[in-house]
Formats: C-alpha cells, structure tokens, sequence
C-alpha cells in the first residue's frame, strides 16, 4: 500500500469575517457605553479641565473620564515598548505590550474607586459581611456590573501575559486574591465601607469571564518571553 507523500496544498485562506464582526460588536459596545455615560462624563469634565482634581479624581465620574482620557496615552506607551522589544528580538512584543499595558490601564481605575473614602472614613467603624449572596441585592444591577469590571481587565490580561495564570481556576484565584486584599485593605484603613464576601465572589467572577474571553490568546508555554535573535 503506497502512501502518498506529497505536499498538499493549503486550503486558501478565508477572510477573517469573525474578527471584522468581533470588532464591530465592540466598536457598537464602546459607543453605547459612551452614550449611557455622556451625562455623568460631562459633569466631570469642568473640574477636570479647571484643574479642580478633587472634583475629577475625587469622583466615580471624574475617574472615568480621565481613563477615557488618557486612553491614547496608553496605546502610545504600548507602541513604544513594543517597538523597543522588537528591536531587541522579542517574540510576541505587541502581545506582551499590549496585555501589560492593558492591565495597569484597565485595573488601576477601578482600584482606585473602590478605595474611595466614604463620608464617615475614619469615624464609621469598619464592617463585614461574610454572608454569600446577601449583599447582591443591595448591590443593584449597576453594583454587579461595577463588580464585574474591578478586575476584568486583569483576568483578560493575564493569562495573555503569563503562562501560568492562563487556566480558568488561576484565574478564579488571581482574581479572589487581589479582591480580598481589596477587601481587607478597605476594613483596615476604615473608608466607611463594606468588606463584603460578595465582592470577592462577583469580582472573581468577572476576572474569569474576562479571561475566557481571551482564550484564544492564553500563552501556553511557560517560556521566557525573550528570544534574542543569534547574530
């Protein structure tokens, strides 16, 4: 019985109608998220450009306006390091970038809000509630939402940056570990909020669904990410 050996052709490329459409859905997603936001964005926006900063880093709004607004900031500073590492021979330099980038940029926000003082930081002595799914009624749905994000962009990240975190129970951990020192940082530095067990489970949870969404972009090997080129 012979067995055929030679080469066989490719089946010719096909164009990438799912990542045109991905794109799309994203682009629309952004645009009504701006829409929904326009009125709390221009709210922020005078203490903002007055250089009133409690007003604009003191605020929710005032944050996310000023993480929209530096949002080509942090392209430029991914072009630039991934620039860096290509002429170094790197491998994956724009993945690399991107994801560490996208991880300070899309994290450090939310962090931000959620250690806000409230109005009785310093006086209101601190609270716990270990009890799951109690709070999610209280929370509402934009609370959930909010949860969700806190750590979105760090679970979406991550496994892209870091072979070792790119498994969906990793994941889960990476994002319940930093909630809980969230959690805890909050009750210390008593800021007048909730340390809620349901924070840690819909941040968790957010960090996952993230990370699932970038699957396809896991590193997979727990490689070095350099690989200089041999002279």
């Amino acid at each position: 019985m012979r067995t055929d050996t030679s080469p066989r052709t490719p089946p010719p490329a096909r164009p990438p109608l799912l990542r045109i459409v991905l794109l799309g859905l994203a682009a629309l997603a952004l645009a009504a998220g701006l829409f929904v936001l326009r009125g709390p964005l221009l709210m922020a926006a005078p203490a903002c450009a007055s250089g009133r900063w409690q007003g604009c880093f003191g605020t929710f709004n005032g944050v996310v306006l000023m993480t929209l607004v530096t949002l080509p900031l942090a392209v430029l500073v991914a072009w630039a390091v991934a620039l860096r590492r290509r002429r170094a021979g790197v491998a994956g330099a724009w993945r690399l970038s991107l994801a560490e980038v996208g991880m300070v940029h899309g994290t450090l926000p939310f962090l931000w809000m959620t250690m806000m003082p409230g109005g009785g930081a310093g006086v209101v002595p601190p609270r716990v509630s270990l009890v799951p799914l109690r709070d999610l009624v209280v929370m509402g749905s934009l609370g959930i939402v909010g949860n969700l994000l806190v750590f979105a962009a760090l679970g979406f990240f991550a496994p892209v940056r870091w072979a070792a975190v790119a498994s969906p129970a990793r994941i889960l951990a990476l994002g319940a570990g930093c909630s809980v020192l969230v959690e805890t940082a909050q009750y210390v530095l008593r800021l007048d909020r909730v340390s809620s067990v349901d924070d840690v489970l819909v941040n968790a949870t957010g960090a996952v669904l993230a990370g699932l969404a970038s699957r396809r972009w896991w590193r997979t090997r727990a490689t070095p990410p350099a690989t200089h080129r041999v002279a």
